[in-house]
């Protein structure tokens, strides 16, 4: 199983980035998926995960300004975030659950005040 991400950059307070994560060696289709963050000095948190069925949830933090969704025909996963804020700031990483947990390695995500 392998998830990478993309789609990070550098972005002023305000601005909107949209993160893809591409699985393979899954039947994507079936399987939960989840974004997390990291920022430094701080503990991986979960900003948001979708179901097999489509189904959404979303930290706090996120509710109103991120969206997650999911395209099964490019086994993709993506984190659409708008009025992006410095405490943003964090490597973003996809997970899955297939038997164990399968990991990105991330992407990096820089909001500037």
């Amino acid at each position: 199983v392998q998830l990478v991400e993309s789609g990070g950059g550098l972005v002023q307070t305000g601005g909107s980035l949209r993160l893809s994560c591409t699985a393979s060696g899954i039947i994507f289709r079936l399987y939960d998926m989840r974004w997390f963050r990291q920022a430094p000095g701080k503990q991986r948190e979960l900003v948001a995960q979708i179901t097999s069925g489509g189904a959404t949830d979303y930290a706090d933090s996120a509710k109103g300004r991120f969206t997650i969704s999911r395209d099964n025909a490019k086994n993709t996963v993506y984190l659409q975030m708008n009025s992006l804020k410095p405490e943003d700031t964090a490597v973003y990483s996809c997970n899955t659950w297939a038997g164990m947990g399968y990991w990105g390695k991330g992407t990096l995500v820089t909001v500037s005040s």
